[in-house]
């Protein structure tokens, strides 16, 4: 289906006379369905059949007998029940079927101009180029391109076998295509060179300008709980039209592995290969409608923390593609999404492993880790449990030496060690307050987060 003509702006009269031939275009679209409120006051046989004055006579039911008696003649197997209704003006607003309430007259209704382009679609024209002279072109040359602030892409050109001849009355047709990649303004340009009835070569240029708006937007947030990044995103629809998006797809980036988390399902719905393949598309409504994905992020190898601490904050990027109601294809593909930086520690102390059972007074061990993140040998440290500011007794102490000394730690290399404890009070308790000392450097490293325990009676 396509839109009416529409052309460039009417040329001067200079113009008119020197040239014989004229550009034409009209984007091919599909058609759209328009609701007509008119459409609720739907089309009635009695209108045809009946007086002027029937439905307005002081004895409606003498018109219903009789329209009764033209639709179902004596000799008609249908029985002759009377039709039942109200026969007058005021109920041609009730509804009579549940599609009435569409307003929807059943009519498909062509685009009038270029209409709406929106980046990711597809732009399709059908470019004519008329000889409305007495004359006829010979050896017509013709291109078309596209042009943008960043480039010019050229769509048709046929140098190489130009067109013999367009006779008077006559014309040449055909269809361009382009992939909208770039938002802004944009121009069709459609040239010809040809030689016109006295031989003179001829060059016209005419220009058909449209602007590319975007479809949608992506709003993103990044959180990171320890080792799991959370990536939120909200897409949102600025279309007039309801988009159903047949994929919406997190292409995260070497370093990361991406899952999609989604609600859990109604015990009802059943799963089934069928229905996963058979998948309905995500119904986003126009003007604003929007819908929310969430993604856990989780490292995919060894060396991300030697990655993160180059600084690299790329996420990844999203692959969308989506229909309109009727059809239409869009796509798009988003810029990397980068996450937040956070400073990088040059060295990493964390806990491992706690016993999972912890009774009172009773000595137990916590495994740590130090991880070298530089490319340098650093170290030796000491380990100890630094006093509260507030002067308070702690629940849980350091069993033994008050401070552990560990060696030298190479680069990009990790250590793992034990440090015994001892709990002194009963209940929920925390361990705060691991701290790590460089020796040579002279510096604190910030104490290692509170720990939580359950300790219990013997």
């Amino acid at each position: 289906m396509s839109s009416p003509y529409t052309g460039a702006p009417a040329p001067s009269p200079a113009t008119q006379q020197n040239h014989s031939l004229a550009f034409r275009v009209m984007r091919l679209s599909r058609p759209s369905l328009r609701p007509d409120p008119a459409a609720l006051l739907r089309f009635d046989p009695r209108d045809v059949f009946l007086p002027e004055d029937a439905l307005t006579s002081p004895d409606p039911s003498a018109a219903a007998e009789l329209l009764h008696g033209l639709l179902h003649p004596p000799d008609s197997a249908v029985s002759t029940t009377a039709v039942p209704g109200d026969f007058t003006f005021r109920d041609r607003f009730l509804l009579r079927d549940p599609a009435d309430a569409l307003a929807l007259p059943g009519l498909l209704v062509l685009p009038q101009a270029f209409g709406a382009i929106y980046l990711g679609e597809t732009f399709c024209s059908y470019i004519s180029i008329n000889n409305s002279s007495g004359l006829e072109a010979r050896e017509v040359i013709i291109k078309a391109e596209i042009q943008t602030e960043r480039q010019r892409i050229l769509l048709l050109d046929t140098s190489k076998s130009p067109v013999e001849s367009i006779r008077s009355g006559g014309r040449y047709d055909f269809i361009v295509e382009h992939d909208v990649k770039e938002l802004g303004a944009h121009t069709l340009v459609c040239t010809a060179l040809y030689n016109d009835g006295d031989a003179e070569r001829k060059y016209l240029p005419q220009f058909f300008k449209f602007t590319v708006s975007n479809p949608l937007s992506v709003r993103t947030k990044v959180r990171t709980i320890k080792d799991t990044t959370y990536l939120e995103a909200c897409i949102e629809n600025h279309t007039k039209s309801n988009l159903y998006m047949d994929q919406v797809d997190f292409e995260p980036a070497e370093q990361w592995s991406a899952t999609i988390l989604e609600a859990d399902e109604h015990p009802s719905v059943v799963k089934s290969t069928i229905r996963d393949l058979c998948k309905q598309p995500i119904l986003i409504r126009a003007g604003g409608g929007i819908y929310n994905y969430l993604y856990q992020l989780r490292p995919s190898s060894d060396e991300s923390s030697q990655i993160k601490a180059e600084g690299s904050s790329v996420l990844g990027k999203f692959q969308i593609t989506w229909r309109t109601n009727l059809g239409e294809p869009g796509r798009l593909q988003t810029q990397n999404i980068n996450s937040t930086p956070t400073p990088s520690k040059d060295v990493d102390l964390r806990a491992v492993k706690v016993p999972p059972v912890i009774f009172l007074e009773r000595p137990f061990m916590v495994n740590l880790c130090v991880t070298n993140q530089t490319g340098k040998t650093v170290g030796p440290f000491e380990v100890f449990l630094a006093s509260n500011i507030s002067g308070e007794q702690k629940a849980v102490l350091v069993n033994g030496l008050q401070k552990l000394v560990l060696p030298l730690v190479e680069a990009f290399e990790s250590i793992n060690f034990d440090l015994s404890m001892v709990a002194t009070q009963l209940g929920v308790q925390k361990i705060s307050g691991i701290t790590m000392y460089a020796v040579q450097e002279r510096k604190y490293y910030e104490p290692l987060p509170d720990i939580e325990i359950f300790v219990d009676a013997e």
